[in-house]
């Protein structure tokens, strides 16, 4: 079986969740700061990322991140470019780990309209698929953010991020759609029905060769996503953590079997640079089982 016909039947029915490993430069002091690396310990830009790839390597080789309960990765474009040991990260990630790389493409958010932010341009889209299809990347993921049930915003976002999702797959890449329902939403349960009519809108418009993942904010109503994740054209629909704790995120993907996580900052709840790897490994395995039980459910 050819390598991406691997990835892609592990993406489809594989047990197990998508580790999010795409903090960028926005998020990436505070993302440190949780981990015990403050803005004083290190000088300037480069020796962030630089940190933060340390981070993201201790992350990667520890024992309990191997496709046994973690199936899938999403990097931040300087970690798809970086190496590990040697080993470019993607090539690492499948070969030595069994877990499939992504790589989050977009560019940030746009100012809130129609009580949403749409993605930023992406002028260079073209170029960036070619390099991730060369360094070995199965898929992307774009995020967008729904703050109110704005009918005509949450059309927009859909709308563009299938627009993008459709440059993805030309490209030979499975694209993760991502329009975040931010969990502080005083209107998130109508704004997710109005979410979930305008994916599988969307969705039927596809054609048979182009398939999409769907990483959504862990709903209100619980199954709501369900008939999504049935869709000829959804190999997967995956959960963010949307800022909830590691417990209740678990808590709230417990009740929709059809939903795995794709976790980031709940995956990393109570890590911290001063501990030793055996504190270390053991503290991320705790996270990881828990994610992986909520999960397979």
């Amino acid at each position: 079986m050819p390598m991406n016909d691997a990835q892609k039947a592990q993406m489809q029915a594989g047990k197990g969740f998508i580790a999010a490993l795409d903090q960028s430069g926005g998020s990436t002091p505070k993302a440190l700061s949780l981990y015990g690396v403050m803005p004083d310990d290190y000088d300037g830009e480069a020796a962030m990322f630089q940190a933060m790839h340390d981070m993201r390597a201790r992350i990667i080789l520890a024992d309990d991140f191997t496709s046994q309960k973690v199936i899938g990765a999403i990097l931040f474009e300087r970690t798809m470019d970086a190496q590990i040991n040697g080993k470019p990260v993607a090539q690492l990630l499948w070969e030595d780990r069994g877990v499939v790389p992504f790589l989050k493409i977009d560019k940030g958010l746009e100012e809130k309209a129609q009580d949403v932010q749409l993605l930023k341009p992406m002028p260079d889209l073209d170029t960036l698929l070619a390099r991730a299809v060369e360094k070995g990347i199965f898929g992307t993921k774009e995020r967008s953010v729904i703050h109110e049930a704005n009918q005509a915003g949450i059309d927009a976002v859909v709308a563009q991020q299938f627009e993008v999702a459709k440059q993805v797959c030309a490209a030979g890449l499975v694209p993760i759609i991502e329009p975040e329902v931010n969990i502080q939403s005083g209107s998130k349960a109508e704004a997710e029905e109005m979410l979930a009519r305008s994916l599988l809108a969307h969705a039927d418009t596809l054609n048979a060769d182009q398939q999409v993942m769907l990483k959504l904010t862990i709903p209100e109503e619980a199954g709501l996503y369900d008939g999504l994740s049935g869709h000829a054209n959804v190999l997967r629909v995956v959960a963010l953590s949307g800022g909830y704790t590691t417990d209740e995120a678990c808590a709230r993907l417990s009740q929709n079997s059809q939903m795995i996580a794709s976790f980031s900052r709940a995956l990393t709840e109570g890590l911290n640079v001063a501990m030793d790897d055996a504190a270390f490994n053991a503290a991320l395995g705790a996270n990881i089982d828990k994610i992986y039980r909520a999960s397979v459910g």
